[in-house]
Parts: structure tokens; sequence; C-alpha cells
């Protein structure tokens, strides 16, 4: 099948042109407190073509390999009539070609785990959490993406590699009186299903922490400074710089994207920021993008520095800058985008009760529970906090999250821990200028950091 896909790109009439085809299965197990929601397995198979003629480009979806050729050449036909109409031509970044294949063999592989052993393990967690008396309900998921590709381009690159992520995750949702609690869990999130098991002391906490919220205050609303966890910082930066990072957002963004030249003072020299596929065993690691280009390492800031960016072949042609290797799709159906592999805060120098010793009066959020970013604007909440008062850790604190602006908070950022940590559970959505992706392999990681001033949400 490589060959012959090779053969079919290598004769159309085009300056560039690829084509993806994979074979994919998705295992879904769900618990909703006691009920047993789902137990799915899905399979799906087919290919992607891209085309780029006189500047155009095109994109089409097919899930017979019998019609690869015949939606090639329609492909090509329709980027030659859209470059016929550009003004502003694609171009191409060059491109190494690669002939490889880039198999994973896991310790313990969960294509090989029964479904019944997954279900198992599913069911003991929702199990071990429902026994608590404080806890009303839970969300339970066992889920696995297992995907074979196979990859062919013009220049000559031939790939054959895959893709596998397992995980179990969850929420437990507690009452007390009137007030309800979730803190979240998960376990896994890479390549092997051996991190899944044993898990019961990591769980048992999570609950200890669900139950310990219902007696919590809430958060006092105000501008404080604070300390944020790994969880909590990592999403930080994934989710208020890591995509405007993500070059293909920035293409036809001129605000931001005069904002974001190379060699801006982002941060104080303190701070630095990479993304990084070459890190073993973490959720967004991987050898070949869905372009062929090789995983890499890519500083995005380096001592305060803004210095790199994350680049399709495209983007990487109009921008100037060198490629990174990080052009994903999460399915057969979608064209692949700019995405971040693991993108993390590198480590710096100061301890964790450096930064709480250093606060008079603010906060410490822990946990990270989603948020929302709109250009520079970013709100984010945790799981739960701690006040802290004359550099110590008082009381636990509920209902807390920070808001701010982008550009001021990276320069408030003054201290940064020796303690980088990754989130086991990856994932992020992206839609661009096409439908909502959902990545699961996309890695967030940082120390513990300070900032000196973000608004605190509460009462």
């Amino acid at each position: 099948m490589k060959s012959t896909f090779a053969n079919i790109v290598s004769s159309l009439p085009s300056e560039y042109a690829d084509l993806r085809f994979e074979e994919n299965r998705k295992i879904r197990i769900a618990y909703e407190g006691k009920e047993l929601t789902q137990v799915a397995i899905t399979l799906t198979s087919g290919g992607h073509v891209r085309a780029y003629v006189n500047g155009g480009k095109a994109i089409s979806s097919f899930s017979d390999p019998g019609r690869a050729r015949q939606i090639a050449e329609a492909t090509c036909s329709s980027a030659a009539l859209v470059g016929n109409s550009r003004e502003k031509k694609l171009k191409i970044a060059s491109a190494p070609v690669v002939t490889e294949d880039f198999l994973i063999t896991p310790t313990r592989d969960p294509r090989k785990v029964s479904l019944k052993e997954k279900l198992d393990l599913a069911t003991h967690y929702n199990e071990m959490i429902l026994k608590n008396p404080n806890v009303i309900t839970t969300q339970t998921v066992y889920d696995e993406f297992t995907s074979r590709r196979i990859f062919v381009n013009s220049d000559g690159s031939v790939i054959e590699y895959e893709l596998v992520n397992v995980g179990v995750f969850g929420m437990i949702v507690t009452k007390k009186g009137d007030v309800v609690q979730r803190v979240r869990f998960a376990f896994g999130g890479n390549t092997d299903y051996t991190p899944l098991l044993d898990r019961e002391e990591d769980l048992r906490e999570q609950i200890a922490k669900a139950c310990e919220l219902l007696d919590a205050e809430p958060a006092k609303a105000g501008v404080y400074p604070v300390v944020l966890d790994p969880s909590e910082s990592g999403v930080f930066i994934h989710e208020a710089f890591g995509h405007l990072s993500e070059a293909d957002g920035l293409q036809n963004n001129p605000s931001f994207r005069a904002k974001l030249q190379l060699g801006t003072t982002l941060g104080k020299p303190i701070l630095s920021v990479a993304d990084d596929a070459t890190l073993p065993g973490l959720p967004g690691s991987y050898k070949i993008d869905d372009e062929g280009v090789r995983g890499m390492r890519t500083p995005l800031i380096t001592q305060g520095i803004l210095s790199g960016r994350m680049h399709s072949r495209e983007t990487a042609a109009e921008f100037n800058e060198p490629l990174s290797g990080n052009m994903r799709a999460v399915d057969v159906q979608f064209t692949p985008i700019v995405r971040m592999s693991n993108i993390l805060i590198e480590a710096g120098d100061s301890t964790f009760d450096d930064m709480i010793g250093s606060i008079d009066k603010g906060y410490y959020l822990v946990g990270a529970k989603g948020g929302q970013t709109s250009g520079d604007q970013f709100t984010f909440g945790a799981q739960w906090g701690y006040r802290i008062e004359n550099g110590k850790l008082v009381s636990m604190v509920r209902d807390i999250n920070m808001s701010g602006e982008l550009f001021s908070t990276l320069q408030a950022t003054s201290m940064i821990g020796n303690d980088v940590r990754f989130g086991e559970r990856g994932g992020c959505g992206k839609g661009g200028a096409g439908p909502m992706q959902m990545n699961r392999k996309s890695g967030k990681g940082s120390p513990h950091i300070k900032i000196d001033a973000v608004t605190i949400g509460g009462i």
C-alpha cells in the first residue's frame, strides 16, 4: 500500500502533495455514578490528501483506498482553481525526505490487554470512589486511542508510524449541605498500560481533597500575588501563551503577529519556555508529525525573549522561520493543523518554600480546572487553593480562579521553581479554520511559579 500511495503522489501535477492513510481504533468505557453508560469500540480507516498547485491549496478525505488516485487528482484540480484566484501564493518550506518506520513497543501494550480487564479496572476505581459517604456521583472513563498511519509525499518521503494513548480519568463529586465540590483525577496518558495500575493511593488522595473542600471557605476576590502549582501553571502556559505560538493562528492575525515578533521581550530573564516532542513517555511525545517532519524541541521563550514558534511547512515558508514538526491531525477526516506537543516552562532555581515565604498575603492555586482565553485575556479555575499569610500556607479555599492579561502576567512572573512536573493526561481542543479537533496527544509541564499580581475571583 505504501508504494501504491507513493506512486500516486509522485505522479500528480502539483508543486507539492501528500497523502496520509490511517487505521484507527478507539475504546471508551464510561461510568456515571453507579451506571455503566458506555462500552464502545470504534474502528475507522481512510485517507487524507493535500495538494498545492500554482500557490493554491486543496484538501480531501476518502474512505476507499481504491479511489485514492481519483481523489488525489481531483484535489490537484481544485488546488489549481484556488491558485488561479489567489493574489498571495502559498508556499511550502523544504523539509528532509524521511523513509523510515516509527512503530511503538510499550512495556505493556494496551492493544494486547483484554476488554474485560479494561472494564474491570474502570469498575474498580469507580466503585472505590462511590464507597465514600460524601460522594454523590462520579465520572470515570477508560479512554484508549491507537492509530497506524502511512504518510507519503511528492518529495519522496515514505513513512509508517503508530500513535498510542491510553488513560483513565474522571471526576469525584462530593456534597455537604448546599456545598457541592468536584475534583478531577487522571492516570496514564501515554503509550503504556502499566501506569494505569495500582493507583489506589493516588485516588484516595483525590477523594480526600474532594471531601476536605466541603469545609473550605470560598476565596476572597481581589488582586494578589500567587503561587501556581505545576498543573495550574502548565495549563496557563499552554492556553494563554502556547496557542499564540502556533503560527497558523498568527498567519492571518496582523495584530498579534506584530506583538509577537521574534526578539520581543516577554518576561524576565528567568523565564524560558519550550515545546518538546522528544521528551519520552509524555502525552505529547512523538517521533514524526502528520506532515512527515520529525518531532523536535523548539525554544519559544529564551531568558525572557521570544525565540521561536511552532510551524507547519506552509507557515514556516511564510514566516521564513525553521520547521518545528508540529503539524498534526487527530483522525482521518481532519487535515493537519499546528499543535503543541509537550509545552513546558523550563526549571528555575527557586524552591516552593522560597515562593511561599516571599508572600505576605496571597494564594496558592492547585490543580487545573479548565478555563478560557480570548486573545491575550485569560481566566483559569483551580481545583482548590490555600491562603498564604505571612509567608505560610494557612486555610484551604474553594471556588478559586484567576484572570489577567497574558503579556503583563508574563512580565509579573518573578520566581520559577526547580521542580518541573508534567500532567499525566494530555489533551487540547483547537479548530482553527476547520472543525474542532480534540487531540489527546498534547502535554503540559511546568514547575511551581510565582506571579506578583493576578486577579482572583471569589466572593
